[in-house]
């Protein structure tokens, strides 16, 4: 479709292919910005939200609303009169953060029907595993949009909110699902929440009025509130309880440490000033012990960890690599790991949470210039945390063992304040966030952007000079063969 030269223009765009009953058109053009905005690295954490983009979804869903055009979509023949819960969302994944989140959502209000509505932007949902997860439950329904355009899967989301009756509405989707974020009208009269957690990118919905704007960690409840100007609402992620370190396991009872990363390609394999698969041979070689990765990496960044083995002289089977686990949780206590290296350059939220359930001390990495990337307000303050790889090798080379547990100790009493199940289950049964202390913003963390902008000019000049490398060589090529 082009790119557009403004949000102006593609907004101008939008509203000529609605005045010509173009949906489908006017709602990709919203998504296909988006795409290009959050894969884009430079815009991560920069771009969080477009009031522009939010009101144009907003009014491309009461066209269509009032076209009178949405079929009622009779989602659950013979349910009960028990209060009916509503979650939209772009697709249900087993290892998405969201869809565990929804689970939980879903287990602490056993007492109600809810039914998940995916519209299936971004690609189709994992029907085994949600069929597993919530296998005997008949207070559960799952129902995905007809295969069709942007225009007929707003048609039939909007059919099937109208029909249900709802309780409650929760608002769940992907960045770029403009058809989700479209869909649920003040007309429609639904209490309805927008929940938060696509909260490092674009994210259309957060300058939804008529929803209640959920935050589920303290970095972004004060950039919400403080920089975006949003009326929010705090909500702490939560975990449900496997069970805490024990307390005569020792730490590395090898003599070394066992030290371990959960995270997928998409938090690592980022463009950024450090590497995560250069770093991890370079720590190995100061702890002597062993790293377990857990979360698929590409061929490339495999080989490329590999390689670093070699050239550093540690055996390939310090490295372990596992794809996926059921429970992040129970594989950190299971391997025996004695410190959680948080993912970086994009922190993960809810592995952390995992990590410090378990009882596993943590360490962060401070990001150059994002918060909410470093995740430093998610832990305990006592959490180290380092900015370049010097500073994280110093640590491991002077770690204290005997310092650990008491570690372990704090690790699990953050978890206990913040993230056990009860707190979803208060916020229930009260709906509001005044229950929940919103934890402070760290002093420790000092936003460099000027070293960000070195970094990137000095790629920037790299990838010219390669570009114009090859085309010399092209040059003489062709040249010979003329």
């Amino acid at each position: 479709m082009g790119f557009a030269p403004s949000v102006l223009s593609l907004v101008e765009s939008a509203e000529r292919a609605l005045a010509q009953g173009l949906l489908d058109r006017a709602l990709r053009l919203v998504h296909d910005f988006v795409e290009r905005v959050i894969t884009e690295p430079l815009c991560t954490a920069q771009v969080f939200a477009s009031r522009e983009l939010d009101a144009l979804c907003q009014r491309i869903g009461r066209h269509n609303l009032a076209r009178g055009s949405s079929p009622a979509v009779y989602s659950w023949p013979g349910r009960g009169a028990r209060p009916l819960v509503i979650y939209v969302l772009s697709r249900l994944q087993k290892s998405g953060g969201h869809s565990r989140l929804v689970e939980d959502f879903i287990r602490a209000r056993p007492e109600k029907d809810h039914l998940i509505l995916a519209t299936g932007i971004g690609g189709p949902s994992d029907w085994a595993h949600l069929t597993q997860v919530f296998a005997g439950q008949s207070n559960v329904r799952f129902l995905s949009a007809p295969r069709g355009d942007f225009g007929a899967r707003l048609d039939w989301l909007q059919g099937a909110l109208v029909s249900c009756n709802p309780e409650h509405v929760y608002l769940f989707n992907h960045h770029q699902d403009s058809v989700a974020v479209a869909a649920i009208q003040p007309e429609m009269g639904f209490d309805a929440s927008f929940y938060h957690h696509g909260d490092h990118h674009l994210c259309l919905g957060v300058y939804l009025d008529h929803l209640v704007h959920i935050d589920p960690h303290p970095m972004g409840y004060h950039h919400c509130r403080e920089m975006l100007g949003v009326e929010n609402v705090y909500l702490p992620f939560t975990f449900e309880d496997k069970g805490g370190r024990p307390d005569e396991r020792p730490f590395a009872p090898e003599g070394h440490l066992t030290t371990a990363t959960a995270a997928r390609s998409n938090k690592i394999e980022i463009p950024y000033f450090v590497s995560y698969l250069d770093l991890v041979p370079k720590l190995l070689k100061v702890t002597g012990g062993r790293h377990i990765h857990i979360g698929r990496l590409s061929p490339w960044a495999l080989f490329r960890l590999r390689r670093g083995l070699r050239k550093e002289g540690i055996p390939a089977d310090k490295f372990i690599y596992i794809e996926w686990v059921p429970s992040v949780w129970k594989a950190l206590q299971e391997h025996g790991v004695d410190v959680y290296i948080a993912s970086f350059p994009y922190g993960g939220g809810i592995t952390l949470i995992e990590a410090m359930g378990a009882g596993v001390p943590v360490v962060l990495h401070r990001h150059l210039y994002s918060r909410i990337l470093s995740c430093l307000e998610l832990a305990y303050p006592e959490a180290f945390s380092w900015r370049t790889p010097a500073e994280l090798l110093a640590h491991f080379a002077s770690i204290k063992l005997d310092a650990l547990p008491g570690e372990s100790r704090l690790a699990r009493a953050r978890y206990e304040a913040f993230h056990r199940p009860e707190v979803l289950s208060a916020y229930f049964a009260h709906y509001t966030s005044a229950l929940f202390e919103v934890p402070r913003m760290v002093t420790s963390f000092e936003r460099q952007s000027d070293e960000w902008a070195c970094w990137v000019q000095n790629q920037f000049v790299l990838s010219r000079f390669v570009g114009q490398a090859i085309y010399r060589f092209a040059r003489k090529l062709r040249a010979r063969l003329a």
